[in-house]
């Protein structure tokens, strides 16, 4: 899977997660964004839901980390400065310029790392997790049982935090995040960059 698509997976498992942490924030309530009747005791009739700190601190978290990273691109591309926008906007926006950011490698790993970072974080608070198979087939750099194949991304990846590949460019060396991913159905052979 090219660093594009990866990236652009990650954004849009965000972009979709986001609305659903705003639902998650308060237990049978309403999204935080809509009024609420005005506050009193609670009786039988009126309660009260806690608010979950951890859901609170990862809308935060997401909210500042996207708008820190769209201002990021826009600054880098000299774009100027981003109108206020709601999260899923800003997200929409920096996907649109996924092609522009591919020119700086820098900063389309910084882009992909962030994405999924705060995708992994909302993904554990919504209580989700991506779904996998294990494949019995071998990977083609460090030749362990280690290759997973996640239907969601269509793609496979090595899971073996030690594989290394011979390639001097590959994030392998630097990034120890970094997991060697294949589309679906498309394994190299050895030798072969990913």
């Amino acid at each position: 899977m090219s660093l594009r698509a990866d990236t652009a997976h990650w954004l849009g498992v965000l972009r979709r997660q986001f609305p659903e942490l705003l639902e998650e924030l308060v237990p049978g309530g309403s999204s935080p964004g809509l009024p609420r009747s005005a506050p009193g005791p609670a009786s039988p009739s009126r309660t009260t839901t806690p608010l979950r700190l951890h859901v609170s601190d990862t809308l935060r978290d997401v909210t500042d980390g996207v708008t820190e990273l769209e201002e990021a691109v826009r600054d880098k591309l000299r774009l100027g400065r981003a109108r206020r926008a709601t999260v899923p906007e800003r997200i929409g926006r920096v996907l649109a310029l996924l092609d522009e950011v591919q020119r700086h490698p820098v900063l389309a790993g910084h882009v992909r790392d962030e994405a999924r970072r705060m995708a992994r974080r909302c993904a554990r608070v919504l209580g989700e997790s991506e779904l996998m198979t294990a494949l019995a087939t071998r990977c083609p750099w460090c030749a362990s049982v280690s290759l997973r194949a996640f239907p969601e991304r269509g793609a496979v990846l090595c899971v073996n935090p030690a594989c290394r590949c011979d390639d001097a460019d590959c994030d392998c060396r630097t990034d120890p995040a970094h997991r060697h991913t294949w589309p679906e159905g498309t394994l190299p052979e050895p030798g072969e960059a990913p």
